[in-house]
C-alpha cells in the first residue's frame, strides 16, 4: 500500500469523509491554510512529562478550539456557537484538581461570556488582540512563570503565545504554522473534544483510573 493511500485511509477514518491528498502528502481544505498530514502525527511523539508537571494554568482560545470554528446563524441573523460538553467536563475537573483555567479570545460575544459563566471560569479575556498581554496579566495575578502555562490555539494569532508558554498545544484542525511549534497536536479537532483530550493528559498525572470519579464528586 502506498504512503499516500494509507494517509487517505487514516484521514477518512478520522473525519468520516474522503479527503484528497496530492502526491506530496498535502491535504488542501477550502477556506483554510494547507494542512501537512505529517504534522498530525505529532500526537505520537513522546510527551515531555517534565513540561506537563510544571503546568499550573491552562489557557485556551475559543473559535477553532472550544468550537469547530464554524459560524452559525439563525433565520433572524442571531449568531450561534456549538461547544463540546466533554470539554466543559474536562475544564471543570481541572479546576477541582487545583489548576487555573482561562479563556482568551479576540472575539467579544455574550455567547462566550455565558459559556465561561456556566463553567465558572472567571479568567475570561475577550477582545484580546494581543493575547500575550492577557497571559502576562495572569502571570502577575497568580505569581506564575511562562513555563507554568499551557495554551491551546489553532490559528496564527495564537502563535506569539504558543512560542512562549511551557506547553504549546494545537488542535488537529490547526494551521501548519501552529503545528510546527506545538509540543502536542491533539487527535480531536476544535469543538470535538480537543480540550478534554488535553485536560486528560494533565489529570492522568495525578488521578488514575476510577479515582477520577472521586475528583468529580469533590466539592
Amino acid at each position: 500500500m502506498s504512503c499516500i493511500k494509507k494517509q487517505t485511509q487514516i484521514l477518512k477514518s478520522a473525519t468520516g469523509k474522503d479527503v484528497p491528498i496530492n502526491s506530496s502528502g498535502i491535504v488542501e481544505y477550502k477556506n483554510s491554510l494547507t494542512i501537512d498530514t505529517a504534522q498530525t502525527h505529532k500526537t505520537m511523539k513522546k510527551l515531555n512529562l517534565s513540561k506537563l508537571k510544571k503546568i499550573k494554568l491552562l489557557a485556551t482560545d475559543v473559535d477553532g478550539v472550544l468550537t469547530d470554528s464554524g459560524a452559525y446563524y439563525s433565520g433572524d441573523g442571531i449568531e450561534l456557537k456549538k461547544f463540546s460538553i466533554r470539554d466543559g467536563m474536562g475544564m471543570n475537573l481541572m479546576q477541582k484538581a487545583g489548576y487555573k483555567i482561562a479563556i482568551i479570545t479576540t472575539e467579544n460575544t455574550k455567547i462566550v461570556e455565558k459559556r465561561a459563566e456556566r463553567l465558572k471560569i472567571t479568567d475570561l479575556y475577550q477582545g484580546a488582540v494581543k493575547k500575550t498581554d492577557a497571559i502576562e496579566d495572569l502571570l502577575k495575578k497568580y505569581s506564575l512563570s511562562w513555563d507554568e502555562v499551557a495554551f491551546i490555539g489553532d490559528d496564527i494569532n495564537d502563535i506569539p503565545v504558543l512560542q512562549k508558554v511551557g506547553f504549546a498545544v494545537v488542535p488537529a484542525n490547526g494551521t501548519v504554522l501552529n503545528k510546527k511549534i506545538a509540543d502536542y497536536v491533539t487527535k480531536a479537532g476544535g469543538g470535538h473534544g480537543c480540550v478534554r483530550e488535553v485536560c486528560d493528559l494533565f489529570l492522568d498525572l495525578h488521578w488514575k483510573g476510577m479515582s477520577i470519579t472521586e475528583l468529580w464528586l469533590k466539592k
